[in-house]
Formats: C-alpha cells, structure tokens, sequence
C-alpha cells in the first residue's frame, strides 16, 4: 500500500499542476519547477522509481501466487487498470524524464503539449485516457483500503468531491494549455526554436522510441509469465489430495499453496471479502473444526485482526490459513457482509451462550387507544413511547434488542454478567415507570386515558449472537429465558400489575422484594414451576 500511496501523491500533485493551465501557460511552467524540484530530482525522483517498481513488482507477484482467476469486479477492475498503466505511459516517461536523465533534454510544458497536441490530437486523447485509468486504479485502491476505518463513512462525500474534482481541473487544465500551444506551433520556426532551447536530438528521440518499445514487451512478457503460475496450480490440484469441508454441505479439493478463501473462490461459492483477501477486513473469519490442530498459529497481522473483533478460540481468517490437511470450516458471516462487519465485533456476536436478564414491556390497551387515531397520531404517540423507554434502558445499562408493536424486549448483562445485569433490569423498570409518568403529563391533553405498562424481567442462559438480513440485522438473545420473560410479561394483565419479576432475577440482584406478592406459575414449555414477584406498582419498588 505505502508505494501505490506514493504513486497515487505523484498523480494528484501532477493534476493540480496541469489544472494551472485554465489560469495560462507561464503558471503552469511556474507550477513546473517545484513539480520538478519533489519529484524529479534526489531524493524525491529514487522513491517515485522505487514506488513505481515495488507497486508493480507487488502486482505481478500477487497474480503469480494465486489460485483461480475468480475475482471480484472491483479486483478485476482494479487489476485491468493497474496492468494498462505502465503500457500506455511507457512513451511519455521515456519521453521525458529518462530523456532529461539520458540526454539532458529540457521537458517545459510547452515540449511536452506540442508534442502531444501537433497533428490530430491522438497523443494528446490517449494521455488523457492514460490519467483517468490510472486515477481510475488509484482511487479504487484507496477506496477499499480506507472503507475499513470506521471514520469513512462520514468522509466519503468530501473524498468522493476531491475524487472527481482533481482529474477535472487537471485535465481542463491540460486542454486549455494544449489548445494554447498548438496555436503556437502553427507559427512558423516555433517548433524548431523551441527543440533547439531543450536540446532535442534525433538520437534521444531514437532512444526514447525504443525505450519505450522494449519497456511495453517486457512488461507483457512479465504478465504473462505471471499468469501462468495459477494455471500450473489448477493442474496440480487435479492430481488429489487433502479436502476442505466447506459447511458440512461441500467437499472441496485443497489446492497445494492455496489459502481457504482461494480454495472456495476457486469453487465458484459466495464467501465475503471486503479487503479483497489481504487480512485487514476480517469478513472472511471462519469456524475451523476438525483438522484446525494441524494448521500454525496466526502470524501477527491475523493475530491483531482477531484480537480487533474479539474473535473466540476456533475463529481463523480465511484469507490467512493455508490448509494442508483434511479441514472443516464455517464461515461466520455472509457473503454480503460489509465493511462494518470487519470493525465491530465483540466474541459474543458470533453466537455464545451467555446468563443475562432479559426484559418484556408492552403497552396495555393501545389497541384501543389508537381505534380512533389518525395514522400519524398512532406513530407520533409510539416513537415518543419508544424514546422515552429506550433512554430508560440504556441509562440503566441495557440495550434495546427490538421494538414489537407496541412492545419493548431488552437485554441486561451481556458484557456485565448475569448478576449486574439483573441489577439493571430492575433499575430500567424503575426509570422505564418514571418516564411514562412523565410522558403521561405530557400528552395529558391528548390522552383520554394515562399509557399503562405490564413488564416482565427474568435471567438465565441464552443464545446471544448478531441475527438477521442485511440492514435488519443486530444482536438478540433466544431460548427458554427469553420465552419466560415474555410470558412472565403477559402476567401482569391478569395480575392487574405493572411488574411481574422471577425470583432468580432478584436472588442474582440481591434485591428482598418480600413484601410484595409471592407466586409459583406454570410457564408453558416448563416442567418446573416458577417463583415470581408481582409487583402493582413500580414506583413501590426500593431504592
């Protein structure tokens, strides 16, 4: 990354350079020789050459190690544009810098537009195309590379402006001087004049036309060399060997040297990747199973990856683990996973069982209430109901799991434990009670009758993990003790109660709540009984 970053800088300054000429030739000769003064001369011009061939270099050897030619349309975007750069800039660099370097010959702007502008203008299109296939690859490789910091987001409109805005003015820039000079060149001597000031000879323009030949021969012959190490792998991985077991659904060959995620790619199976396979994403993570003992432990960068998400032991990245023996893997997310998959990531999204308190509220008669309410009466009066709870639950220390109809589930304890989280369960019932008498005096113009609330709280284990589709998607909990807690809820109507709470709630709270009613119930889909509190009133709870 750090030499396309440096190559992508040269670009961008060499635009806002060109983008001088919409003001007039001079400033952009002006703007030239600080251009010049960066990046061509030491040490500036020995980190551009080392940038360039590192970048390339980088390049060839990635499409040298790969498996399959399976690639996302951003990658083969991104690989196309990358591969077509140095072909269409061969000439001009030898036309330039190498010919300054070889033969002293001066490089002006005016040289190099009468050079690109004379005739029909072909030189001068084909530039053009080579800066927006190159600001093209240079703009994807930043995009993918900086999507993973979760500040992009916010910043994306103001890169996506700087992204459109400096190819823009450059190449108005380039136009407008390109138009100036070829007026220039029309008068006669003006060319002559101006090759003889630079010291332009036949033999430089000999040497740069071949430079720039050989340059473009050897750049294919590298290419092509460099595509065919995956065909020598695909005929190897013919041969059999080791299996990956993909899902417990699919068996696939281990392809000799080939990460998993190459391996599945090579299959043709959907598998998310959002940094493209380079271990900074993590969206490839994967359950490993059977066979894991056999695969090494995580080098550094993984290492640091997994301990970003808190990934639990058994959790390796796809893109890193190369298997050479028989392995069973799961993949954790979905194929449409984004970028904000791989920034978050407690252990527990990935499915734990944990011992939480889980609450249910719903609203009692609202039904009613609303029969004769206008649609937007109905709303209004719930997202007030909604935010009123919610700011309840969370400055208790829980979290909203989901919003029900007019019903409210909340979790307690997942980071803090069971004990704490019972705790906070009994203190969101509180506030939860003290913001709808509060919002009962609000609306009490427009009420007939107060809101009234049942809430039933109720700890043990449960399944917690990230559940859902796409944008509806978030951590909830499911199993026995969120059904007793929602059945535990639809008591408090026939109790006429706002709180019914299960003892081991208050046993794990350290609350004595002995003076209120004492129940054993029968909670379907229980053997046992339950011992519950019923509470009339929350506002008679203790502090």
């Amino acid at each position: 990354m750090p030499s396309g970053l440096v190559l992508f800088a040269f670009l961008a300054t060499h635009l806002i350079n060109h983008a001088a000429g919409l003001i007039s030739l001079d400033a952009m000769e002006r703007g030239l020789g600080l251009f010049i003064l960066v990046w061509e001369r030491l040490p500036g011009l020995a980190i551009l050459a080392a940038a360039f061939l590192v970048h390339i270099a980088n390049a060839l050897v990635s499409i040298w190690q790969r498996h399959n030619f399976r690639l996302k349309r951003w990658q083969a975007v991104q690989l196309g544009l990358g591969l077509a750069v140095p072909l269409l800039l061969a000439a001009h660099v030898f036309g330039t810098v190498i010919a300054f370097e070889r033969f002293g010959v001066g490089t002006p702007y005016r040289y190099v537009l009468s050079a690109m502008w004379a005739g029909n203008g072909l030189v001068a299109l084909q530039q053009a195309v080579v800066v927006l296939v190159a600001w093209g690859h240079g703009c994807i490789g930043v995009h993918y590379w900086l999507r993973l910091r979760p500040w992009y987001p916010k910043a994306v409109p103001y890169l996506y402006a700087a992204a459109l805005l400096i190819p823009a003015l450059g190449l108005a820039g380039f136009v407008s001087a390109g138009l100036q000079v070829r007026d220039l060149a029309a008068q006669p001597g003006w060319l002559e004049d101006l090759h003889r000031s630079i010291k332009l000879t036949p033999e430089a323009q000999a040497f740069a036309a071949a430079g720039a030949l050989w340059t473009r021969i050897t750049i294919l012959a590298l290419v092509l060399a460099a595509f065919a190490g995956p065909l020598l792998r695909a005929i190897r991985a013919r041969r059999g060997g080791p299996k990956l077991y993909y899902r417990d659904t699919r068996v696939l060959d281990i392809i000799p040297g080939a990460t998993a995620l190459e391996i599945i790619a090579a299959a043709g199976i959907p598998q998310a990747m959002v940094c493209g396979g380079r271990g900074r994403c993590s969206t490839c993570r994967m359950r490993v199973g059977l066979g894991a003992e056999h695969l090494p432990p995580p080098a550094a960068d993984e290492a640091r990856v997994l301990q970003r998400i808190g990934a639990p032991e058994g959790v390796r990245l796809a893109c890193q683990i190369r298997p050479v023996k028989d392995l069973e893997v799961t993949p954790l997310l979905p194929p449409t996973a984004t970028a904000r998959d791989g920034f978050q990531g407690p252990g527990h999204r990935h499915g734990q069982e944990r011992e939480i308190a889980v609450m249910f509220a719903d609203l009692r008669g609202f039904t009613r209430l609303s029969e004769h309410r206008l649609p937007y009466d109905v709303v209004f009066l719930l997202n007030r109901y909604f935010a009123a709870m919610g700011q309840a639950i969370e400055g208790a220390g829980g979290q909203v799991d989901k919003f029900i109809g007019d019903g409210v589930m909340a979790l307690f304890g997942v980071e803090a434990g069971h004990a704490a989280g019972s705790r906070q369960a009994l203190d969101a019932a509180r506030r939860m009670a003290a913001r709808l008498a509060e919002l009962n005096e609000a609306l009490a113009s427009d009420l007939k009758e107060p809101l009234r609330m049942g809430i039933g709280l109720h700890v043990g284990p449960a399944i917690v993990g990230e559940m859902g589709y796409g944008g509806v998607k978030g951590l909830t909990a499911v199993g026995d003790t969120v059904n007793t807690a929602s059945r535990l809820e639809g008591l408090c109507k026939g109790y006429a109660a706002e709180l019914v709470v299960s003892q081991d709630l208050l046993d794990q709270a350290g609350a004595d709540l002995s003076a209120f009613r004492a129940e054993h119930v029968v909670i379907r889909g229980r053997r046992d009984q339950l011992r519950i509190r019923v509470v009339g009133k929350i506002a008679e709870l203790p502090g």
